[in-house]
């Protein structure tokens, strides 16, 4: 839902932010009220971030979800992902935006899905510093993940990939070098899966 008929610029947008009680996306001097996620949605996030923690903090390196805004370019666009990291110093004292992430996650909502897997990971793409864009399924278990490998070309890993059904689907983040069971992100999540639930 665009905000505020007239175009901002991206300072502005930035001054006028801030002074809002909701968030609010940026692209090309429009800004986009944010919707609030359902608890499926916000436990899957919460999970990964769980997860994601304790093995970042060894490594330096920040994880932040839903609230901390993603800075594409200084004109923009800016977003709010699901959960964003960081292993950049320059990241490390950000006060209004990540600008150098590694690693992207975005929970899909029936909403957004199509923008998060088209126009978004177009912009997302132009972050220099960015290896992988991992979206996760809300009302079912599935994980895609987007990888830039060392020719520069995004390529995608599905999960649950293909395995023996006594091996347990194992998720992993290249980027990061962190690996943990793919179900662990629904762990107390409700999800319904041809309409049976989970």
């Amino acid at each position: 839902m665009i905000a505020n008929p007239q175009s901002l610029t991206p300072a502005e947008y930035l001054v006028w932010e801030a002074a809002q009680p909701l968030k609010y996306e940026y692209i090309d001097g429009k800004v986009y009220a944010m919707t609030g996620g359902n608890p499926p949605h916000n436990g899957i996030a919460l999970n990964c971030y769980s997860q994601l923690r304790p093995h970042l903090r060894e490594r330096g390196c920040r994880v932040n979800v839903a609230d901390v805004k993603v800075q594409v370019a200084p004109e923009g666009p800016y977003f709010y992902p699901d959960l964003v990291v960081s292993c950049d110093e320059r990241d490390r004292q950000a006060l209004e935006a990540i600008a150098y992430p590694c690693l992207i996650v975005e929970v899909l909502s029936p909403s957004t899905a199509s923008f998060d897997r088209g126009e978004k990971f177009k912009f997302y793409r132009r972050l220099p510093t960015l290896r992988e864009y991992v979206l996760i399924e809300a009302d079912k278990v599935g994980v895609d993940c987007y990888r830039k490998n060392s020719a520069g070309k995004w390529e995608l890993t599905a999960y649950p990939e293909e395995a023996p059904a006594t091996q347990e689907p194992i998720l992993e983040f290249v980027s990061l070098d962190f690996r943990c069971p793919l179900m662990v992100l629904y762990q107390d999540v409700a999800l319904t899966q041809g309409g049976q639930p989970l």
